[in-house]
């Protein structure tokens, strides 16, 4: 009887999964001809050869589709067990993919909690768009992204995240009407600062401008939040921001809120990781960021809420 490890089962699944044995290897932390070695000795055992390898293309063999579900659930039950004598004892690397408006609201919360749910993990964080943390993702370069979603591809899971709406905002000298409603043909005389063109926002904002059958506006996409955060301060035009990242410079004056009879949808996003195969402690970080980003809404709707007389 052929005496399996966890290490070829591993190998196995990652390089079915990525269709390489390069990329298997990038992702388990060795080297190529670890990865070929491995399924080497796997193949031997079985006396079955698992994958076929063709000027560079790597598929499965009916040996391997039929060996390929078995292996997961091994893999699975492996993660249960790493971590089902405690979350203390959970070790790796967490691949963390996050859009910029987490990183202005509850991401330092996250991480301290992870830090602490998961002492002996170690974080890499990308910031990145939401369109270039989903092909990160689906690549299994991320394990885990916290972007505008769902991910609609069977190998990612996702779990959701609270919404963040959108608001109209401009510095004082704009002069623009406060309490007034406003119509959208208003904001033409000043740029529009909006997301950067990959993003769904300014996708949504440039159609609802186009669909008025007349003039458009200055739009200026920009990178980063931080950036449009700056440029609408400074006065360079209105800005489409969320509330949470603007709240405080509302509250001091050094913005103010424009009424428009539309305002771009409210940003949905969600926790995604790669769940084939499958990542436990990816999912448990899913589960973790659900919870700390909850907790976070509810303090923030609690500081916003107005003093009772």
């Amino acid at each position: 009887m052929a005496n399996f490890t966890l290490r070829q089962m591993e190998a196995f699944v990652w390089v079915a999964a990525l269709e390489s044995f390069r990329k298997a290897a990038t992702k388990l932390n060795t080297t190529q001809p670890a990865i070929s070695t491995r399924i080497a000795t796997l193949e031997d055992q079985l006396g079955q050869q698992l994958f076929v390898r063709d000027a560079g293309q790597v598929q499965l063999t009916s040996a391997g589709q039929m060996l390929l579900p078995k292996a997961r659930r091994l893999i699975s039950i492996a993660d249960d067990i790493s971590t089902g004598e405690g979350s203390e004892k959970q070790r790796g690397i967490l691949r963390l993919g996050v859009a910029e408006t987490i990183v202005h609201s509850w991401l330092p919360d996250f991480l301290k909690a992870l830090s602490r749910r998961f002492p002996l993990v170690d974080v890499d964080v990308l910031v990145d768009v939401t369109v270039n943390l989903r092909n990160e993702l689906i690549d299994h370069r991320l394990d885990l992204a916290f972007l505008m979603g769902p991910v609609s591809e069977y190998r990612i899971g996702n779990v959701d995240l609270p919404a963040f709406p959108l608001i109209w905002t401009a510095a004082p000298e704009l002069a623009m009407p406060e309490t007034k409603e406003v119509p959208l043909t208003a904001l033409l005389a000043h740029p529009v600062i909006t997301y950067a063109r990959t993003t769904r926002p300014y996708a949504e904002l440039r159609q609802k401008f186009s669909d008025l059958n007349g003039p458009l506006p200055r739009i200026f996409p920009v990178s980063t939040l931080a950036a449009s955060l700056r440029m609408a301060l400074d006065g360079v035009g209105i800005a489409v921001l969320p509330h949470t990242m603007v709240r405080e410079h509302l509250a001091t004056g050094q913005l103010h809120q424009v009424n428009c009879e539309w305002t771009p949808p409210e940003l949905i996003f969600t926790a995604s990781y790669t769940a084939e195969p499958m990542n436990a402690l990816a999912h448990r970080a899913a589960m973790l960021a659900r919870d700390v980003a909850l907790d976070w809404q509810m303090s923030t709707q609690r500081a916003s809420a107005p003093m009772a007389d």
